[in-house]
C-alpha cells in the first residue's frame, strides 16, 4: 500500500489533489498554514492508498513531496 507526505507550507488550498485521488483519501484539514490556507491532510486508516502519485502529479505547488509504495 502507499502513503503520501504533504508539505503544509507549500499548500495553497487549490484542492486539486482531493479531486484527483481515486480512493478519496485526501481531505481538507482544520489546520491552516503560514499563508492562512486550510491545508489538506492524508487520511488512510485502512491502508488503501494505491501509491499511484496522481495527487502529487496534479499538485501545481509541489506540496505532495513523497509517495511511498509498498
Amino acid at each position: 500500500m502507499g502513503h503520501i507526505v504533504i508539505n503544509n507550507d507549500k499548500c495553497k488550498a487549490c484542492y486539486l489533489c482531493i479531486k484527483e485521488c481515486p480512493k478519496n483519501l485526501i481531505k481538507v484539514s482544520d489546520k491552516t498554514n503560514n499563508l492562512g490556507n486550510r491545508v489538506v491532510e492524508f487520511n488512510d486508516p485502512q491502508k488503501e492508498c494505491l501509491g499511484c502519485a496522481m495527487c502529487a502529479t496534479r499538485c501545481p505547488d509541489l506540496a505532495i513531496t513523497e509517495v511511498y509504495r509498498g
